[in-house]
């Protein structure tokens, strides 16, 4: 999909040289994303602008993954408005980057007791920021597409393979959570 570019390539390279340990370094992989993403805009949207266009709704793409250690790397779309549920990540560690819109981002906190959670704040992602977590039970959270009007593309770097994942609903006021079972869904994989 999309316009061949080398920025494609070099984005999983950056990923995959900084995802050698088991818990890489988020912070700087963030900063060496973003600063590609910055640099880099023109071609990041030549070559996944198309993605934008498609009109077909939330969609996660596959644009790669190694198995050894384990690490996903996909982009995503988001519709004008578009807001996923609360969910966590199946205990990966992840990164988030924004190519193209603007994104707000919930985090939670689980609680000590079953099925609790606690807002932890939000962030705004405009092109090129980045935010991460840590792998582990604790961190839950919620992203939604800032615009009404245009679709929101992200770049997201996960610890493995989320395959599978819990989201959170909370059927009334209480501070009870109920958590479903969710599979991830790729729509297509990209190629460099």
């Amino acid at each position: 999909m999309g316009k061949r570019s080398s920025i494609i390539p070099s984005l999983r390279d950056v990923v995959f040289d900084m995802a050698r340990p088991e818990h890489p370094d988020l912070a700087s992989m963030g900063r060496d994303i973003g600063r590609m993403l910055h640099a880099r805009h023109d071609e990041v949207i030549a070559s996944l602008g198309a993605l934008r266009e498609r009109r077909r709704g939330f969609e996660r793409w596959m644009l790669a993954e190694r198995a050894k250690p384990a690490v996903s790397i996909l982009v995503m779309t988001w519709p004008p408005g578009y807001a996923t549920p609360v969910h966590d990540h199946a205990g990966l560690w992840g990164l988030e980057a924004t190519i193209a819109g603007a994104l707000e981002v919930e985090s939670f906190d689980k609680g000590d007791a079953e099925h609790t959670l606690r807002s932890g704040g939000r962030t705004w992602l405009g092109p090129g920021d980045a935010t991460w977590f840590d792998a582990g039970e604790v961190h839950a959270h919620r992203c939604r597409n800032l615009s009404r009007h245009d679709t929101a593309l992200t770049l997201h770097v996960y610890g493995g393979d989320l395959a599978q994942y819990l989201a959170y609903e909370q059927p009334g006021p209480s501070e009870h959570w109920i958590a479903r079972p969710r599979q991830s869904i790729i729509a297509g994989r990209l190629t460099a």
